[in-house]
């Protein structure tokens, strides 16, 4: 009779994850990243530093009779003064391939933020467990995917049975960059994220490097893409660019071509595609910074308001109309020589009558229900008959 007090403890290394390109040996454990050391080295702005170490689309994925999994692992919470708590990261459970559980770690380190003042303070906290329970006794694939919005320590991997690497499933790789909606910004569960939903759909193997509020075209990123291994890659461009008044037109088309130029260095043929920024009302003819809304913090929400002025775009400031037409633009150009470039609008995604019916919530991320949407279309645009992926996925109900 199998216990209910699992006993084999299994050293969690590289070989049992999935989605990390780094792992890093802490004093508590072992921290998956989603970019690469030498990357985070060239760039010490914490905004990155926090959302590269959220493991969206990170799973741990063994092969195990185990009817019994626990894991040990530090969350680090995130707490904005004056906003209620933000719900605890989500652990999603699948067994050869379908959802079989979930669970969260109330513990933890916490960071408090303070969005007045931009200041920040860590308080570090204790390791806690997920624990799951009643897993068929057979040989199977377990995947734990870990929280998508949640920097997560692992410290220990307990079963009541022998743990081995998954075997390859032979699936194409796909290569996802863009902001924090690609990230998983507001979505349900890491399973849940648009790029996780439109993988699944889509049959491929989802390497996310949906960074929140860091899609700026960085050139370590690009590096970074092109040096990853994958038979797909898509790339959503610009509401970040946006939020962080980061740069004007003369810079941003220059910039765009030099990022798919590095990317093409390491993936000359592989299909590449391009896509705009989703609608978003307050950056559809504004242009930034974006900035809390702090008339809606004082009541204790957390949204967000597009601080520029329309009349700039005429000296050169981004705004997402802007950034669609010029994408729109080089897209078609380099396309000329690269049939296996793509395009596509990101309002064919998530676009005016999308943002009537399921508005988003805090003015800039949609909510669980729009991620299931986005991530429906793209697998029916990207991965279904005459999409840029239609040769390398396959769709699945």
């Amino acid at each position: 009779m199998r216990t209910e007090h699992p006993s084999i403890t299994t050293a969690i290394t590289a070989d049992l994850l999935r989605g990390a390109l780094d792992v890093q040996r802490t004093e508590r454990g072992v921290l998956p990243h989603r970019l690469p050391a030498w990357a985070r080295a060239q760039c010490a702005d914490g905004q990155l530093a926090m959302a590269e170490s959220q493991p969206s689309g990170v799973r741990l994925v063994l092969r195990t009779r185990a009817t019994v999994v626990e894991l040990d692992a530090v969350p680090t919470k995130r707490v904005y003064a004056g906003v209620p708590p933000r719900p605890d990261g989500v652990y999603d459970l699948l067994v050869d391939g379908r959802p079989a559980g979930q669970g969260s770690i109330t513990g933890g380190d916490v960071l408090h933020i303070d969005m007045t003042t931009g200041t920040s303070e860590v308080q570090p906290g204790p390791v806690g467990t997920v624990r799951f329970t009643g897993l068929p006794d057979r040989a199977k694939d377990v995947e734990i995917w870990l929280p998508h919005d949640e920097t997560t320590e692992l410290v220990a991997l307990r079963t009541d049975a022998p743990v081995e690497p998954a075997p390859d499933p032979g699936r194409a790789v796909w290569l996802h960059h863009g902001s924090s909606i690609s990230h998983g910004s507001n979505a349900a569960s890491p399973t849940t994220t648009w790029p996780a939903l439109a993988a699944r759909l889509g049959g491929v193997e989802l390497i996310n490097l949906g960074l929140g509020g860091s899609a700026l075209l960085d050139p370590f990123t690009a590096r970074t893409l092109r040096d990853t291994p994958a038979e797909l890659i898509s790339l959503k461009i610009g509401i970040n660019l946006v939020n962080a008044d980061l740069m004007r037109l003369r810079a941003f088309t220059p910039a765009v071509h030099g990022f798919l130029d590095t990317i093409r260095e390491g993936h000359p043929d592989t299909p590449l595609l391009v896509i705009s920024p989703l609608h978003c009302p307050i950056h559809e003819d504004t242009p930034g910074p974006c900035a809390p809304d702090f008339s809606a913090l004082r009541s204790g929400q957390l949204r967000f308001r597009a601080t520029g002025d329309p009349a700039e775009r005429a000296a050169g400031k981004l705004t997402l109309g802007v950034i669609r037409d010029e994408l729109a633009r080089i897209a078609a150009q380099r396309a000329a020589d690269d049939p296996n470039l793509h395009h596509l609008d990101g309002r064919e995604l998530y676009g005016a009558a999308d943002s009537a019916e399921l508005p988003l919530p805090d003015d800039l991320h949609p909510d669980a229900a729009a991620h299931r949407r986005i991530g429906e279309r793209f697998a029916e645009l990207a991965f279904g008959p005459g999409g840029p992926f239609a040769d390398r996925g396959r769709a699945t109900s």
